[in-house]
């Protein structure tokens, strides 16, 4: 009798022990399972979050399209990814930051659907200048170099913009120079590409400060 006590006894802390691993076992898989569970539910949200982006872009990108129907068209304007491309040559002559008739007539015909887009959707027109690559100081000393013609091309087009009856507050101007070329300068036929004027709409600084959860400064005047 007092064998099987002992027996018993002497057994127990086995049970025990195997017990004890078994619940964290258990334990541990349920912790692997809940970790699993909401990595796939942010992936989910991330990707439902990214559906709804590419939808947005989609739409917007549609209506910028048939806002400049007619423009495109006619083959004198070009929209790739929300940018509006213009060739250099419908709007200036190599090397000048002078505005030909031609390219006002343009500008004059893209103001009317520019400022109804923007205006519902509360975003601003970013006008960009670029250049080829070539160095303008050897060709136009008026300019010290591509960012300087790329800075006054982009200006001659916002103000033809304003003065054509877009409302200032709608539109700023950015330069680029030689950067961010459309083909590699390789040839003459590919630096002409590469010379053009690109308008593209963006958020206004107050909705990009919301969407960033980034609070604009008011301290400064």
């Amino acid at each position: 009798m007092l064998e099987l006590e002992a027996e018993s006894e002497s057994t127990t802390p086995t049970w025990i022990s195997f017990a004890d691993l078994m619940t964290g076992l258990l334990g541990a898989f349920v912790l692997l399972l809940v970790g699993v569970m909401a990595a796939q539910l942010d992936m989910a949200s991330k990707l439902e979050d990214e559906v709804q982006k590419r939808q947005i872009e989609e739409k917007k990108r549609l209506s910028l399209e048939q806002a400049l129907a007619g423009p495109l068209a006619s083959g004198r304007i070009t929209l790739n990814n929300g940018r509006i491309g213009i060739s250099g040559k419908l709007l200036f002559e190599l090397n000048s930051d002078k505005l030909e008739p031609e390219g006002r007539q343009l500008l004059n015909s893209l103001v009317l659907p520019l400022r109804s887009y923007l205006q519902t959707r509360d975003e601003m027109l970013m006008v960009s200048g670029f250049t080829d690559d070539k160095a303008v100081g050897s060709r136009n000393r008026q300019f010290a170099d591509n960012w300087e013609l790329s800075a006054q091309r982009a200006l001659t087009v916002t103000r033809t913009l304003i003065e054509e009856g877009m409302p200032s507050s709608l539109l700023f101007a950015a330069a680029f120079g030689q950067e961010q070329p459309l083909v590699a300068n390789t040839n003459e036929k590919a630096r002409a590409q590469n010379r053009r004027v690109e308008m593209a709409p963006v958020p206004k600084a107050a909705n990009a400060a919301q969407a960033t959860g980034v609070k604009p400064d008011t301290t400064k005047p």
